[in-house]
């Protein structure tokens, strides 16, 4: 039983840590980029925009969709390790 209490803290810290990274990639791209540093950002150009703004509305989705499959596959990573995964 205290094995079982050690896996299941484990795990649960190890969840944490992976969507705490995803929290922080989703704020730096999102609001971050694009809305902090978009003045910052406004001599660079991208597909004919400045890459503030291109982040704020195209950059971010994209990102997003990203983090959605890295979310996926490294949980699946995450269940397998701890035996928690479904057949």
């Amino acid at each position: 039983m205290a094995t079982e209490d050690k896996s299941g803290a484990a795990y649960w810290s190890a969840n944490l840590r992976l969507v705490a990274f995803c929290l922080v990639i989703w704020f730096v791209v999102s609001f971050g980029m694009g809305i902090l540093g978009r003045e910052a950002l406004m001599g660079v150009k991208v597909g004919g925009l400045d890459l503030g703004m291109w982040m704020a509305q195209q950059g971010s989705l994209y990102t997003f969709v990203v983090l959605i499959f890295f979310y996926a596959i490294r949980m699946n990573a995450l269940d397998r390790k701890f035996d928690v995964h479904e057949d």
